[in-house]
């Protein structure tokens, strides 16, 4: 889930110690909820016959030359660094927090846990098929980083594309997934007006795939239910020079989601669906 500054449900800077406590009691990434260690790229659920658009290439790597950004939403350390997380950052049209803690199930697992895995999942699907893949963080930081530098890791690295991958925490009813857009933002230290066009192509992209390899709706509770958002408050959008989209995988507080959100097999679903959706864009739309 993303909503910085502390918008909405399961998005306030700072964790509570029952998240602390909570946080401790799950599985590590790659690691399903009852603890038993996670499908390998190449298994889990529909995902091993989802293949990839790019799979059947000659050489099997059609994605070599490609750099694609992986931003895994939040950090499972936030928790424990609320005034770093809290401190302002320019976004351009406006100051938000540095980070989130994000949401979590009503069972206690956190969406960082969840992105930080799936984001794993997808590398392993696009180094197979010869991408460069950049990590905006691996479990390998204590906190952050900050989405102003989620943004600059994939503007460095000259990425063909990138994604930042969450997990919503909107009302027990609310059910799907959904793709968020950005919207035209030059003000202050922010133009990402050339990259507007080309992110919505990859967005449609990734939305398409995603539905295909998960099953999982659009989601019925954002933009009348057409599977995605555009929106002019995210740092990580209004900041990126490449092109760019966050999904929000399903929502964490709907029961059902939750099951599938704590299920490794579904997890190599979503991976796949968002390596679909990246490869379809670097490769057939002339990135």
């Amino acid at each position: 889930m993303w909503r910085e500054g502390g918008q909405g449900s399961g998005g306030a800077a700072a964790g509570s110690a029952s998240q602390d406590a909570k946080r401790s009691a799950w599985p590590a990434p790659g690691a399903d909820a009852s603890g038993t260690p996670g499908h390998s790229p190449s298994a889990g659920g529909s995902a091993s016959s989802s293949s990839s658009p790019a799979s059947g290439a000659p050489g099997g790597r059609p994605l070599a030359g490609k750099v694609i950004v992986l931003d895994p939403g939040h950090n499972p350390g936030n928790v424990d660094y609320p005034s770093e997380i809290n401190s302002l950052v320019d976004v351009g049209n406006g100051s938000k927090a540095c980070d989130t803690t994000g949401a979590s199930t009503n069972a206690g697992y956190p969406e960082a846990q969840f992105t930080l895995d799936v984001s794993r999942r997808v590398r392993s699907i696009l180094q197979a098929e010869g991408a460069t893949v950049v990590l905006t963080q691996d479990g390998n930081r204590p906190w952050g980083p900050c989405v102003t530098e989620r943004a600059q890791i994939g503007n460095r690295a000259h990425a063909d594309a990138a994604i930042s991958i969450h997990a919503d925490g909107a009302g027990a009813s609310d059910t799907g997934f959904h793709v968020i857009m950005p919207q035209a933002v030059d003000e202050g230290g922010a133009d990402n007006t050339a990259i507007v066009g080309p992110s919505h192509t990859l967005g449609m992209d990734v939305r398409s795939a995603f539905a295909a390899a998960t099953g999982e709706p659009f989601a019925n509770y954002i933009n009348g239910g057409v599977g995605y958002d555009i929106r002019n408050d995210l740092g990580g959008l209004n900041l990126s020079t490449v092109p760019k989209v966050f999904i929000e995988c399903a929502n964490m507080r709907n029961s059902g989601d939750a099951d599938k959100l704590t299920s490794a097999s579904w997890r190599q679903e979503a991976a796949q669906g968002i390596a679909n959706g990246l490869s379809q864009f670097v490769l057939h739309e002339g990135h």
